[in-house]
């Protein structure tokens, strides 16, 4: 196989498999979060992202663990911020 059908490969991998799994491999969180190895690393040593070690050998993840961990510290933009203020207002009685 070509280098560059390779390369398709893992792309065609990352893109669409990957997001439809439910549990992944330590490398295939690395490319479903788009981030290296050691970083990945030092999320687990730190238990700051969620995971398994089945065993004490290989790690595994949630990919519902792996999509909150990437949505955490959200910040809204100003018009959704001012679209719940309104909305409170609202509620509360204030015009």
């Amino acid at each position: 196989m070509e280098k560059g059908t390779l390369k398709r490969s893992d792309e065609f991998h990352s893109a669409v498999l990957l997001p439809q799994k439910e549990i992944m491999s330590f490398n295939e969180a690395v490319r479903y979060l788009d981030v290296s190895k050691s970083f990945l690393y030092k999320l687990t040593s730190t238990n700051k992202i969620s995971f398994s070690k089945p065993n004490n050998k290989l790690i595994y993840f949630l990919r519902l663990d792996l999509d909150n961990w990437m949505l955490q510290n959200r910040n809204e933009s100003i018009g959704v911020l001012q679209e719940d203020l309104t909305n409170y207002l609202n509620r509360n009685g204030h015009s």
